[in-house]
């Protein structure tokens, strides 16, 4: 990676991969660096991590449409 540092990591519009034997999910994301470069890998996520990652995403929506609900 750049000695740039990492502006943010999004994710790939693929399918999230389980890996069985490793007991891991195996998200496509591409990290951005401040430079403007892009680079492809894959988040690796445990168990626990994918659940806490679900719990998050779900919140998060739910802030948004609260910001966007009529007042």
């Amino acid at each position: 990676m750049s000695p740039i540092g990492i502006t943010r990591v999004t994710p790939v519009q693929r399918d999230v991969r389980y890996d069985h034997e490793a007991g891991q999910s195996r998200l496509p994301v591409t990290v951005h660096l401040g430079d403007g470069a892009t680079e492809e890998t894959v988040l690796v996520l445990t168990p626990a991590q994918a659940e806490l990652l679900h719990i998050q995403t779900g919140q998060a929506i739910d802030l948004r449409e609260r910001e966007l609900s009529p007042r």
